[in-house]
């Protein structure tokens, strides 16, 4: 991989991680046109995906800064030093619940799975092409349903949990953690922007745990080239994941999301027909 390939994931999976359009299949998608994705090690594709989303985690961090510091102030002081009841708890504290509950599915989900998830399946073309199709479908209904009345303050322990599972999917290329988690949100009642909110503060524990394993196994296999490529293009999709960021809410504030079901069903329908015939 060169410097200016690392550039260019960086920036597919800064701006993909977010939208809902699903990062992992762009990456595929533009790493096999690249041909850098080896048929027999087809697991070292899912550590470089995993290990960059850190630069996309970095900046969820940076842009939630105070909302982070203010649930993890309110988690320690009503639980490990007040220790309330839960349902005495600040609305912060209750929210730091709400991660760790929405966080489990797909940690056990994952572990359960990780042979497959590191398979040569996930990197099928044909696979993704119809899980941008199908989950597309389900975000246009998940619209067309949703009554979008709730806040931020108003998501529950059944929201979390509702999110969680939806969060699993995105183990597989083409369903997108930020659209599955949105989906879910929107058939839960919640707003647009807030369902995007809560998908981002859900994404960190899942984001930091793969990464940091995905990193730890890779180091391994990898000389100091390699290393400055990864590194190269995690910063690089840190950069473009924070800008995501902002258009994203800002966006979802007074738009729907068609333009990312359509856009979803079009590349879809393209890879099952044209594809093949141009790589």
């Amino acid at each position: 991989m060169t410097i200016v390939q690392a550039i260019i994931l960086g920036v597919v999976q800064g701006l993909t991680e977010f939208l809902p359009v699903s990062s992992s299949a762009h990456l595929t998608l533009v790493g096999k046109a690249m041909g850098l994705i080896s048929p027999e090690h087809p697991e070292a594709w899912t550590a470089f995906i995993a290990v960059i989303q850190l630069g996309t985690l970095l900046a969820v961090l940076i842009y939630f800064a105070r909302d982070i510091a203010q649930i993890s102030t309110a988690f320690v002081r009503d639980n490990l030093l007040e220790r309330k009841p839960l349902k005495e708890q600040a609305p912060e504290s209750k929210m730091g619940w709400f991660v760790i509950i929405g966080t489990l599915p797909i940690v056990t989900i994952g572990l359960a799975l990780k042979k497959i998830i590191e398979s040569s399946l996930t990197k099928d073309v044909t696979l993704i092409a119809w899980t941008l199709i199908v989950l597309a479908v389900v975000l246009f209904i998940a619209e067309r349903v949703s009554k979008q009345l709730r806040g931020f303050e108003e998501i529950t322990w059944r929201d979390a949990m509702i999110i969680g599972f939806a969060q699993t999917l995105a183990l597989f290329p083409g369903a997108s953690r930020s659209g599955t988690t949105i989906t879910a949100g929107l058939f839960t009642g919640l707003k647009r922007d807030v369902a995007a909110r809560f998908s981002f503060l859900l994404s960190i524990p899942a984001v930091f745990a793969s990464g940091l394993l995905q990193l730890k196994q890779s180091l391994a296999f990898m000389n100091t080239h390699d290393l400055t490529t990864l590194l190269v293009a995690t910063l690089v999709s840190g950069i473009s994941g924070y800008a995501a960021i902002a258009l994203l809410l800002r966006y979802l504030q007074t738009h729907t999301t068609a333009v990312f079901v359509v856009y979803r069903i079009m590349l879809g329908v393209a890879l099952l027909t044209i594809w093949k015939t141009l790589f």
